[in-house]
């Protein structure tokens, strides 16, 4: 095992994480305001295109949720990493903390697609006012 690998490099991904953990947090809330105004909305006058909204909405929702399970999945098999790190476990650790990386990236792949889903809807917006 390579001498480089001690506790400090997963640990490192903490901050990084953890700041990625929070903007998926705040665009879920964000999500929440717009899924209530959108039920209103469908309440009072349902249409096929309120009805779209809210079916695009649902998809990022479920998108964001898997973004975070990923990235909370990523910070624990870091702090596994550690653990085993910790104990004198690097080769074990090595591995964790790769498979930590993959659900990282995996974690990112699905934002760039919840992003590239939000500016759909959002183009849709604007061209419906262009109209």
């Amino acid at each position: 095992m390579h001498e480089a690998f001690t506790l400090t490099t997963p640990a490192l991904l903490f901050s990084a994480i953890s700041l990625i953990l929070l903007a998926f947090t705040n665009r879920f809330v964000a999500y929440t305001g717009v899924v209530r105004n959108l039920h209103k909305q469908y309440i009072e006058s349902p249409t096929t295109v309120i009805k779209g909204q809210i079916d695009n909405l649902r998809k990022r929702l479920y998108l964001i949720r898997t973004m975070q399970i990923l990235g909370v999945g990523s910070l624990f098999l870091c702090v596994i990493t550690m653990f085993l790190i910790f104990i004198g476990q690097q080769l074990i650790g090595a591995y964790i903390f790769g498979a930590a990386l993959i659900l990282l990236c995996a974690s990112l792949a699905m934002s760039i697609w919840e992003i590239q889903i939000s500016v759909k809807a959002l183009e849709l917006h604007l061209s419906n006012m262009e109209e």
